[in-house]
């Protein structure tokens, strides 16, 4: 079977990584594999990038002013659909297609007209709302957006809100697409694509996203028993009041929990604004896996306090690492976790986190059976093959 894998980005970033890993899977088990991308470096014959950053940039500028977000980039669209044309494949499998790269709108009407065989992975939720990528609490892409009260945020745009257009234009792209079937990378974002005006006539599947076992797996580090240690891993670590990865009750926690022996620790980029109180320790970015997947092990806890997650790498990366999860109510979490060692509460509840929290630091678990279960659940592999099957279902039209 020949695969086309399509994304904004190239073994950078949790999708980037993801492709990479589906490349190197299909690739080992006889399918060739081709791979178009927006950005990240070119290693094989078989990758083909279309956009460079400079490009990207002008793409990204034009659609503030334009206030179409998924628009615009004439050359690169004609690029990845000369190479599909090229290297016909026997299926077309799209992920995450923002960022400026690629025009959705034709790119999406040129599949269906020529009605290639396409695998759509929602990992976020733009592709069904047409316009931000977290809809919250909003539910206006059930009918058509516009009047956005987050469009300067979620679009950039600077001058006018086009919401509904781009609502629009998404819409009458995927009309009648016959050739088409979606994957959701947990059961909430399943529902809720599935329940989308836009995408709720294609067949629909859960695929969740796969981890790379070998390396989130349980380390023991013989690490000290002494003190209690909660992890908190994020993008971007911020004590902003609208920063949806919620910093703030991490802080808030930690002055909670400041008379006590834990220590916090986090691990991602930072962008504070106060000082820090004493028992939080900051990691700044880490990109070696091998070094986040100790922390993942020495720690006794792991603690999510995002606002909203269509996954949660997170989650599953602790869980392969044997460490247990508690958070708040995230939207996807919840729902790909194993119940016997996580906890979720309800958002922006820090009484209720910090129960939690001090109820699984309480408790002993064997940290060999959490990863042994887990790896089972989230690897990688699993991944691979669940879409092997969508591919051979999609081209044989037949149900799956």
């Amino acid at each position: 079977m020949k695969i086309l894998l399509l994304n904004n980005c190239y073994r950078s970033g949790s999708t980037g990584k993801i492709v990479e890993e589906l490349e190197n899977y299909y690739n080992h088990e006889g399918h060739e594999t081709v791979v178009v991308y927006g950005q990240g470096e070119k290693s094989r014959a078989s990758h083909f990038k279309i956009a460079s950053r400079f490009y990207i940039k002008v793409q990204a500028l034009l659609s503030r002013i334009t206030g179409l977000m998924y628009g615009g980039c004439f050359l690169s669209t004609h690029k990845a659909i000369s190479i599909i044309k090229k290297e016909k494949p026997d299926i077309v499998h799209l992920h995450c297609l923002n960022s400026h790269f690629v025009n959705i709108y034709r790119l999406i009407t040129w599949l269906k007209k020529n009605k290639i065989n396409t695998v759509l992975t929602n990992h976020a939720e733009f592709m069904y709302t047409a316009n931000c990528g977290h809809a919250l609490e909003c539910n206006k892409y059930q009918s058509g957006c516009g009047n956005c009260e987050r469009c300067k945020k979620e679009t950039k745009s600077w001058f006018i809100d086009r919401t509904a257009k781009s609502w629009k234009k998404m819409k009458c792209a995927f009309e009648g697409f016959e050739t088409l079937v979606v994957t959701n990378v947990s059961p909430w974002l399943n529902e809720r694509a599935s329940g989308s005006e836009i995408l709720k006539n294609y067949k629909h599947y859960i695929v969740m996203n796969g981890v790379n076992t070998d390396v989130f797996c349980y380390k023991n580090n013989h690490r000290s028993a002494d003190k209690k240690t909660v992890l908190h891993v994020t993008a971007k670590f911020s004590d902003c009041l609208d920063d949806l990865k919620g910093g703030r009750f991490l802080i808030e926690l930690a002055k909670e929990l400041i008379k006590e022996d834990v220590e916090f620790i986090v691990a991602g980029k930072h962008t504070l604004k106060a000082e820090l109180p004493s028992n939080i320790k900051l990691t700044g970015n880490i990109i070696d896996s091998e070094r986040l997947a100790r922390l993942y092990s020495d720690a006794n806890l792991v603690v999510l306090t995002s606002q909203r997650e269509t996954f949660s790498m997170i989650t599953a990366e602790s869980l392969c690492c044997g460490t247990p999860v508690v958070g708040f109510k995230a939207g996807a979490p919840e729902g790909i976790a194993i119940p016997e060692f996580s906890d979720f509460v309800e958002y922006g509840d820090i009484n209720g986190l910090r129960n939690a929290v001090e109820k699984f630091l309480r408790l002993s678990f064997d940290k060999e059976e959490i990863s042994s279960i887990a790896r089972k659940k989230y690897s990688k592999e699993k991944m691979a093959e669940d879409y092997l099957r969508i591919y051979e279902k999609c081209i044989n039209r037949s149900e799956y």
